[in-house]
């Protein structure tokens, strides 16, 4: 012990070093959004789609045919039917065989909100395998 002096710490040197870690977590946070948005700017596409010419019929062992005509009726068969009698058949045909498929035939001008209704009417009753049937690019 000294007298009349007080010790007296070393002052604080400045500190010459960066801290990296606030950098690292930024550049992770920036690498992290460009990895999900880069996707998403080349995937949208403008869709102009062409008729089909290696669409060949299913092999399906067993098939119900629905159709919906330019007016938006709609057809088991040949035969035309409600919404209600679609679901009703699509049913029946659900019983007898889970794996049925539908062929699903829809006139051109029909809007795709009609075709995806009757869509939700065959999965209503109980079918998932739905093929959609097109015409050959030559005819």
């Amino acid at each position: 012990m000294a007298f009349g002096r007080l010790e007296r710490r070393p002052a604080s040197q400045p500190m010459s070093d960066i801290n990296m870690t606030p950098l690292i977590d930024v550049m992770l946070v920036l690498l992290v959004i460009f990895m999900i948005t880069a996707p998403l700017m080349t995937t949208s596409l403008k869709l102009d789609l062409p008729k089909t010419e290696g669409a060949r019929p299913s092999e399906a062992p067993a098939f119900i045919a629905l159709a919906v005509d330019a007016g938006g009726q709609l057809f088991v068969g040949d035969e035309k039917v409600s919404a209600a009698q679609v679901t009703e058949r699509v049913r029946e045909a659900a019983a007898r065989d889970p794996a049925t498929e539908v062929q699903l035939r829809a006139d051109r001008s029909v809007p795709y909100g009609r075709v995806a209704e009757l869509i939700g009417l065959v999965q209503d009753g109980g079918l998932t395998r739905i093929g959609f049937v097109t015409e050959a690019a030559g005819n």
